[in-house]
């Protein structure tokens, strides 16, 4: 509404803008535009419609669509005479210097490697400036889809043109105008060569709306290949061209278009301790259409469309053989209660039971999943097989059977989606309403159906209270009520094969581990190597001291593997610190998506030890990293952690995770109690850190310092 109410008075004209090279400065605008962002393409069309040139026809006549990289399909790697994919961190501190990260430390050639957005917008600019290189356009203004024009735009223009045309003297030629741009918090480097216009000598972000010449685009073209992001590698090459920007920036980027961008510098900002506020994202929870139900073929997706619907915020279940009697009642007799709201490639759905389905839930969603796309009304399964998804299609015969047909007249919203369709997201986008995913279309080979299995015998020599749950996360991948007690499902034995043993770690620098020297936003410690040592028995000790830094307070120890596992046990022998404020750790975890396996310490009272979870959905890559809580709990030890060294193991199957202590069984999670259990690689850890929350670890007093972790072994079973 706001935007709208931009041109109540009429569309404005810019003079600047026409046909006629001889009179005219810009005869060609170009959008950036991905294809199948269809939507932004007609609100910027809209946009140039608003605004005539000076022959007083609408800016639309002027305008092209470029046809942008999109980073989902683009397979690389780019051309290396155009675009080098790694840059440095001192790259960036160019742009924008960060007054926590000196001159002296030593990280700050660290490299970086593009995301693959970031790849792909840079050859999108490329494109365009080959374009404009090519025509004949003296000036050319570059727009990326997500702009707008700012109340003013024609006039502030018209004016800053004249003041720059007076300021390029005879030959009334620049490179480059920027007019929208954001500037680095620490003040852009500037000249202000009018009241309207200035010269940068770098600090400017973004370039989503500027003025480029054909002499600009040739120079630039001549510079490759661009190194790191571009928006960051133009502003290395300021004194190399004659570059210029608006005072105010008078194009903006619209605040209903969310940027899809991943940025590849805020990870290495965060582990050298540049950020320091945490900021945990929370899932944005759109009004899907629901419940959803999927079925299909053999090998035709089922697993990946599970994960799918799960990365747009369903709470899904999947390939099991039956669904827990509870939820499966509540969702025949549409009651309340239920936990999930969609559910793919359950054993238990009869036939029946889909048509009933459809007649309960009128606005319910039907997906079958088929192997090709010629394949959406024909095909035959073996129904009996358990590699099947269950659908029974009748055997040599090019038709389904007669409940699938009757499906189809039933209900208006069934989807046939071709495990081969090139663009899957677009399909579910269409189907279920929702915008489009800024991560690729999950790929997992698809899963058999997992049956019903057992809660781990007690047999074990001592027993814990019942672990009491904290205050978690809330996301559509936590599910929690009064009466669910998750999917217990079967599980394969773990394998007892041996990877690597700690001891005294003699190996620090070789194969298997290594000190970190980083940090994360909510650790008020950096870690660094000086924090770890060992004792005349072999004992590791890990170190927290008061020692200030450009980035923290204190200084801290952290062992990392060097490998990551998928499955397995992990041990260590260790006695924590009991030092308020202080918590030592021991965990599983990943990022790009979020997951985590925990084992937390709490130094205010070692009695008790913290265990958690975080999940989320995707693929490797996904950038899903949504709250900070994860889904904790605290389990009662009866003994104090810090008075001796005890033996702590996480057990993570593909169906459950158990932690033990000293061979005792301390707490079990199946699947979906309350979360899917992590399934990716993960990294294994031991640290000891400084919790910016006190809430969680408590006040930590100076005078108490140097807190100690002790470890004696670490192992690793694959």
């Amino acid at each position: 509404m706001s935007l709208g109410l931009r041109y109540l008075c009429g569309k404005p004209t810019c003079t600047l803008f026409g046909p006629d090279q001889r009179l005219d400065p810009i005869q060609r605008i170009y959008v950036i535009n991905l294809d199948r962002q269809n939507n932004r393409w007609r609100k910027v069309r809209s946009e140039l419609g608003r605004l005539r040139d000076r022959t007083g026809r609408l800016l639309t006549q002027l305008t092209r669509r470029f046809s942008a990289i999109d980073a989902r399909y683009y397979k690389g790697p780019p051309n290396p005479a155009e675009l080098l994919t790694n840059y440095t961190l001192a790259d960036q501190l160019f742009v924008e210097p960060n007054p926590l990260l000196t001159d002296d430390m030593n990280f700050k050639n660290q490299h970086v490697e593009m995301t693959p957005q970031e790849v792909a917008v840079a050859l999108s600019h490329i494109g365009v400036w080959k374009t404009v290189a090519e025509s004949d356009a003296s000036y050319t203004l570059v727009l990326e889809d997500d702009v707008y024009f700012r109340r003013g735009f024609a006039r502030y223009f018209e004016k800053a043109w004249v003041d720059l045309m007076q300021t390029s003297g005879q030959n009334h030629t620049f490179d480059i105008l920027y007019m929208s741009y954001k500037e680095v918090q620490t003040q852009s480097q500037r000249k202000s060569v009018s009241d309207l216009v200035f010269r940068p000598n770098g600090g400017l972000w973004q370039l989503s709306g500027y003025v480029l010449s054909k002499q600009g685009a040739e120079k630039l073209l001549d510079l490759l290949p661009v190194r790191g992001p571009v928006d960051l590698w133009i502003n290395h090459q300021f004194n190399l061209i004659d570059v210029f920007a608006t005072q105010k920036s008078i194009v903006e980027q619209r605040p209903d278009c969310p940027s899809a961008n991943s940025y590849s510098i805020l990870p290495i900002l965060t582990k050298v301790g540049a950020l320091t506020n945490e900021r945990p994202l929370q899932f944005k929870q759109r009004d899907l259409p629901v419940p959803v139900f999927a079925f299909g073929m053999v090998d035709s997706g089922l697993t990946a469309l599970a994960m799918a619907l799960s990365m747009l915020g369903y709470r899904c279940c999947s390939d099991i053989a039956q669904l827990p009697s509870k939820e499966h009642n509540r969702l025949i007799e549409n009651k309340k209660g239920r936990v999930f709201d969609a559910y793919v490639n359950i054993g238990s759905f009869t036939p029946r039971d889909y048509v009933e389905l459809a007649k309960k839930y009128p606005r319910a969603r039907f997906i079958i999943t088929v192997s090709h796309i010629e394949d959406e009304s024909t095909n035959s399964v073996d129904s009996d097989s358990n590699h099947s998804s269950g659908l029974p299609f009748n055997r040599n015969e090019n038709r389904p059977v007669t409940w699938i047909s009757n499906l189809q007249n039933l209900v208006d919203n069934l989807l046939f989606l071709p495990n081969q369709h090139p663009d899957k997201w677009e399909l579910l986008r269409l189907f279920l309403g929702c915008e489009y995913p800024t991560a690729k279309y999950p790929e997992f080979r698809q899963q058999t159906r997992r049956n019903p299995g057992a809660r781990h015998p007690e047999d074990f020599q001592c027993s814990f209270p019942p672990a009491t749950r904290l205050k978690g996360d809330t996301s559509p991948w936590i599910a929690e009520g009064g009466d669910w007690n998750g999917i217990v499902l079967a599980d394969s034995n773990v394998s007892s094969t041996h990877e690597i043993t700690g001891g005294s770690l003699p190996d620090l620098d070789g194969t298997h581990w290594y000190l970190r020297e980083d940090t994360f936003p909510s650790n008020l410690a950096i870690f660094t190597k000086n924090n770890y040592s060992v004792n005349s028995d072999s004992v590791v000790k890990l170190s927290l001291r008061k020692e200030p830094t450009s980035v923290r307070e204190y200084t801290s120890a952290s062992i990392c593997s060097r490998k990551t596992y998928l499955y397995g046990k992990f041990v260590a022998e260790l006695r924590p610190s009991n030092i308020s404020g202080t918590i030592t750790g021991m965990f599983l975890h990943r990022n790009s998506p979020r997951q985590e396996i925990d084992i937390e310490f709490l130094g205010k009272d070692t009695t008790k030890v913290l265990i958690n979870v975080y999940y989320n959905p995707g693929d490797e890559g996904a950038r899903m990293e949504y709250g900070f809580r994860g889904t904790p709990a605290l389990v009662d030890l009866g003994f104090d952690a810090s008075k001796d060294f005890h033996r702590y193991e996480i057990e993570w199957c593909q169906n459950s995770i158990r932690w033990y202590v000293d061979g005792c069984l301390a707490c079990e999670r199946v699947n979906w109690d309350p979360t899917p259990i992590p399934h990716l690689p993960l990294e294994f850890n031991v640290n000891l850190w400084h919790s910016r929350s006190i809430e969680l670890a408590g006040k930590l007093s100076d005078e108490e310092l140097p807190a100690q972790t002790e470890i004696r072994t670490i192992e690793v079973y694959k």
